[in-house]
């Protein structure tokens, strides 16, 4: 792609994100999400592959009704209310179409059947913004309007998306589909403690960004797409796949790991809301995603394919780690020590 054409989709998702974060406004709102899908759109389809075409038009379909839903769930609102303050938002359709309009856009269940087909379709690095960056403006809007948004509707999907992300990616062998399943499972913690806590959603949406762009850099160096290649791939830079399976693992949350913050806080959270039955629920159901992290940091590092690899293996060869990507591992692994600090910033 043209350096200059990179330039000008990337400085679009940068608008786009700023104007959505920063407005009071529905529509300036709207108008930042939409500068954000036609940034991004160019970035999927780039392979020029019918794979990543199919992957562009499947999110800008998906988008599209997406975006449709929350100016209409807007144009309602200020037609009941009379203003177009997001943090007024008081009409209850307005809010029930709201939560499906960011759902949509979020993938979370049971409008999640997009998102792992547009990541699978597309590069390490858009699919790396698809997860990380383009939730980040959805994310601010529920945010602001969590006071209004009702509490059964988003703990249904929070409880369905970490049952699905978690029993979807059990038998999945392209890891862009896993960490698809991974992101919507991911969110399904973000999404039962929005009305409660929702800077503790912030919290958890920061730290799983970290480790995620964490995990997609570090595949990206390695050039990994699917488990097969995984196997291989300790061959080539032994130490960098060591410090992914350190990723990996928290990522999945595992205690003495940067990942078991979040959990640990929402679960506490949810206890001090007498709502102890669904943190028990999310807590049992977050073990089929341990399965397939598990899979994965077993794959990356400590075994060999069990068949004869009809290539040859690209053995250890000089690549130097990337300072972005040891900073990243760093903070993915060791920073539950300063959760007092984290949460004081809060």
């Amino acid at each position: 792609m043209n350096p200059y054409a990179k330039l000008v989709f990337t400085m679009s998702l940068l608008l786009g994100t700023t104007m959505t974060i920063s407005s009071n406004h529905w529509v300036m709102a709207w108008a930042g999400l939409e500068i954000n899908t036609l940034a991004i759109i160019p970035l999927i389809a780039k392979p020029h592959h019918p794979r990543a075409i199919e992957a562009a038009i499947k999110y800008f379909l998906v988008q599209a009704a997406a975006s449709t839903l929350l100016l209409f769930s807007s144009s309602i609102n200020a037609w009941s209310t009379g203003q177009w303050d997001i943090t007024q938002l008081n009409n209850p359709v307005s809010c029930i179409l709201l939560t499906t309009a960011i759902a949509m856009k979020l993938g979370l269940v049971p409008f999640h059947f997009w998102f792992p087909e547009v990541l699978q379709g597309s590069p390490l690095t858009t699919a790396m913004l698809l997860s990380t960056v383009m939730k980040f403006p959805p994310l601010t809007i529920l945010f602001m309007t969590s006071p209004s948004l009702d509490p059964t509707l988003l703990t249904a999907m929070a409880i369905s998306s970490t049952a699905l992300g978690g029993w979807m990616g059990l038998n999945q062998t392209q890891i862009r589909k896993i960490l698809a399943f991974s992101s919507i499972s991911h969110l399904g913690w973000m999404a039962i403690i929005l009305i409660y806590n929702p800077k503790l959603t912030l919290l958890t949406f920061y730290m799983y960004c970290l480790m995620t762009i964490t995990v997609f850099l570090t595949l990206n160096t390695t050039k990994t797409l699917k488990l097969s290649t995984m196997m291989t791939s300790w061959t080539k830079t032994p130490m960098l796949n060591a410090t992914l399976m350190m990723t990996l693992l928290s990522l999945a949350g595992l205690p003495p790991l940067t990942g078991f913050l979040p959990k640990w806080l929402i679960i506490q959270e949810l206890t001090k809301q007498e709502m102890t039955t669904a943190a028990t629920v999310i807590s049992i159901l977050s073990l089929l995603g341990l399965f397939f992290y598990l899979r994965l940091a077993y794959y990356s590092t400590i075994t060999l394919p069990p068949n004869p690899t009809n290539h040859m293996k690209q053995w250890h060869v000089y690549k130097p780690t990337t300072t972005p990507i040891s900073i990243l591992t760093s903070l993915s692994i060791l920073l539950l020590p300063l959760s007092p600090m984290i949460l004081s910033s809060t």
